[in-house]
């Protein structure tokens, strides 16, 4: 007989999967905050990111894979190394 929360506790790598929902949940207004910035915002600027992906798009695949607070970590560092003293080229999420 299956257990009603078994799900509840099952892990992911060493987090339980309930932590990794929450960190999941907390980082979708950040996601909807950059799909506008790439719907609206983006394209009256048009494109001026050295990196690729752009850095817009890398910061929405970092918070999707890891949720908000390193997410957000790695987006501030490629945001911060996106000038012309930084590098340039592919960089994907690590």
């Amino acid at each position: 007989m299956k257990s009603c929360c078994k799900d509840a506790f099952e892990t992911d790598g060493n987090k339980p999967k309930q932590a990794n929902i929450l960190f999941r949940i907390l980082a979708f207004p950040f996601i909807l905050l950059i799909r506008f910035y790439q719907l609206v915002i983006s394209p009256v600027l048009g494109p001026k990111c050295r990196y690729t992906p752009t850095c817009s798009q890398y910061s929405l695949e970092a918070f999707k894979k890891y949720g908000i607070f390193k997410g957000f970590w790695l987006s501030l560092k490629r945001i911060v190394s996106c000038n012309p003293w930084g590098g340039s080229g592919p960089d994907p999420v690590p």
